[in-house]
């Protein structure tokens, strides 16, 4: 899901219980940055060294093809997160408890395909209506 999608069930989820917290591999200023810029009200974190993603199986290395179509067109990967491991986690979205149980999980090893915001609210009633 694209974090400024986030926004457009964030109301939703909220009158549900539901906080969210979005992980990035951007550096924290560039998550401030783009926090005000987009005036996002959840909770945004860095993971610029990767560390979380590579425990939850989410990261993958760039290879240096890509890192050079990606710098042409105004990425630098090296610049947003500050490090040079060449990794960024694929698309995923947990739905967890107080307790930390995972409810729901959605992984795609696809970059370009994101969860739809229909299908987390289903999921958080789901969740909610749930025994």
């Amino acid at each position: 899901m694209q974090l400024g999608q986030l926004q457009t069930i964030e109301p939703d989820l909220i009158r549900n219980g539901v906080r969210i917290i979005a992980v990035s591999p951007d550096l924290p200023e560039n998550l401030r940055e783009s926090s005000e810029k987009h005036d996002l009200e959840y909770t945004l974190m860095s993971d610029s060294g990767m560390e979380a993603a590579r425990a939850c199986g989410l990261a993958f290395e760039v290879d240096s093809t890509t890192v050079a179509a990606y710098a042409q067109h105004g990425l630098d990967l090296e610049e947003a997160s500050g490090e040079t491991h060449h990794q960024l986690p694929v698309p995923a979205a947990f739905l967890l408890d107080k307790e930390g149980t995972v409810h729901f999980s959605y992984v795609n090893p696809n970059y370009k395909t994101r969860i739809a915001p229909e299908l987390v609210m289903a999921a958080v009633k789901n969740l909610l209506d749930a025994p």
